[in-house]
């Protein structure tokens, strides 16, 4: 995977409330297949991050100081930075999201800003704390992540490849086209009627934000910034194996085989590590979302 180096990073996707913000965090919210917010990976991860990170610090509720960000990404160095190459797969996540959604589904995509925190955030569905991995918040429309998640992700979780990082992100923005298309309410509803089909629900949830972060990497290398210049320069099969692996890493039981219990599929609420990496294969594949009907399988 190679990104352009003349490619414009677009930091007005991005809200940075790192080091933002005090005093003292309430207690924070679990990523729930029954309501809050939509998360990459079960709450287990907070066990084993050792406790998730504590609440000793609060991130800004609303916006952020982007100075520092805008400053760094305009550098000639700036595809070096964790922050803005994060910046820049927000920005192709969305291109592609731009023109997809009305090609595909007849409805116009409407952007969600990524925020860039530490330890703590507040968020539209409430505070919460690095424990519970990025997330999406169908409340405020926005993805939250700690950035270094990614360093959970590849030390503890088994998957340190580059492409992670884009894969992660593609996920939480599929949570976000499932609350432009009404998808996510519709679950919330049919989880609200019948309590004992929620995790199953959350799970056919998860897995097509994961079939739809496979569709945008089909098409990643078509996106472009705002001048036309294509984001990406190349991204291959080992980009692809690297987020089959990622998929694999946070199945419902490798999670829960690593946390030290036995796997009980009762709790699953994102699906297998086979299951994930299916869908994200099928998306990949197909190039296609309109083929990431989870809810129509059979189980």
């Amino acid at each position: 995977m190679k990104l352009n180096d003349d490619a414009r990073i677009d930091t007005s996707q991005v809200e940075d409330r790192r080091g933002s913000g005090g005093g003292l965090a309430g207690i924070p919210i679990p990523i729930s297949g029954r309501g809050g917010i939509i998360g990459l990976i079960a709450t287990v991860l907070v066990a084993l991050a050792g406790g998730g990170i504590g609440l000793s610090a609060m991130n800004g509720g609303d916006g952020g100081d982007n100075t520092a960000i805008e400053q760094k990404c305009a550098a000639d160095d700036a595809l070096n930075q964790l922050d803005c190459r994060n910046n820049l797969y927000v920005n192709s996540i969305q291109a592609y999201w731009e023109g997809a959604l009305p090609q595909n589904f007849g409805r116009p995509y409407q952007e969600s800003d990524t925020v860039f925190f530490e330890q703590v955030v507040s968020s539209g569905c409430g505070q919460a704390d690095s424990g519970v991995g990025p997330f999406y918040c169908p409340a405020d429309d926005k993805v939250y992540i700690d950035l270094s998640f990614y360093q959970v992700l590849a030390e503890q979780l088994g998957a340190p490849g580059e492409f992670a990082q884009p894969y992660v992100l593609a996920h939480e923005y599929g949570h976000h086209v499932q609350d432009l298309l009404g998808t996510e309410a519709q679950v919330r509803r049919e989880q609200g009627r019948d309590p004992e089909d929620a995790n199953r629900l959350s799970v056919r949830m998860e897995l097509q934000a994961d079939c739809y972060a496979g569709a945008w990497a089909r098409n990643a290398t078509g996106t472009a910034d705002e001048q036309g210049v294509k984001i990406f320069d190349s991204l291959g099969a080992q980009d692809i194996q690297e987020g089959l692996d990622t998929a694999a890493a946070i199945g419902d039981d490798r999670i829960q085989q690593r946390s030290g219990g036995r796997i009980d599929e009762s709790q699953f609420t994102h699906g297998t590590a086979a299951e994930r990496q299916q869908w994200f294969r099928q998306g990949y594949d197909t190039g296609d979302p309109k083929t990431c009907d989870t809810f129509g399988t059979a189980g």
